[in-house]
């Protein structure tokens, strides 16, 4: 939806104060997991469970602050079509893998909290992605079925837990990287108009 400066650099400024350098490969390896998934690959044998929620805490809280002082902007196509699917009548959810309170505070930088039904974020949960839970529930609680749903993912992670929840997806791969999704573009403003109801219906979305 949004990116604010570098997540990967809230990362790696949390793991140097345990000692531990991580790469962009890393990073990217894990992305869209939830962090008691990520951390303790880091960590390896020194994993405890109160050492993996007191880095998740600092890393987090570095990614708030970040947000508060720079602020964020939507990324190209998400505005419009958050809009556009609105004014359309689709229920719209948040499914995130991140705290809630990442979620709320992106929502209210953007200003799109309105455009959502429903919120499902890591405190909601067992099971991060690739499994379905977070979809499966993000749908249940607007009320909509699995096979009527369109999931919208940067994730290879949250692209194959759409896939196991039995709903479509569109994947968005801004630096080329593969995702096994039903389409896949390098931004939304790529979509054409009818994108989602081609979906729905059983097609293929093509860009603009």
């Amino acid at each position: 939806m949004s990116e604010p400066r570098s997540v990967l650099w809230d990362w790696q400024k949390t793991m140097a104060k345990e000692g531990i350098a991580i790469t962009r490969e890393q990073f990217l390896s894990s992305f869209g997991q939830r962090n008691d998934s990520i951390v303790p690959k880091w960590l390896g044998a020194a994993t405890t469970h109160e050492r993996v929620e007191r880095i998740s805490n600092a890393k987090e809280e570095f990614y708030r602050q970040l947000v508060r002082t720079e602020g964020m902007k939507p990324l190209p196509g998400v505005a419009s079509w958050l809009q556009r699917l609105h004014e359309q009548g689709w229920l719209q959810a948040v499914a995130s893998a991140a705290p809630r309170a990442n979620v709320e505070i992106v929502l209210e930088a953007l200003s799109v909290a309105h455009f959502f039904q429903g919120i499902v974020s890591a405190e909601d949960v067992h099971r991060g992605k690739p499994d379905p839970e977070v979809y499966l529930i993000a749908a249940s609680r607007v009320g909509a079925s699995p096979e009527r749903s369109i999931v919208v993912e940067d994730a290879v992670a949250g692209v194959e837990g759409a896939r196991r929840a039995g709903m479509r997806s569109i994947g968005v791969s801004r630096d080329g990287k593969v995702l096994p999704a039903d389409v896949v573009v390098t931004s939304l403003d790529r979509l054409n108009p009818d994108a989602f109801d081609e979906l729905l219906q059983g097609g293929k979305a093509t860009p603009a």
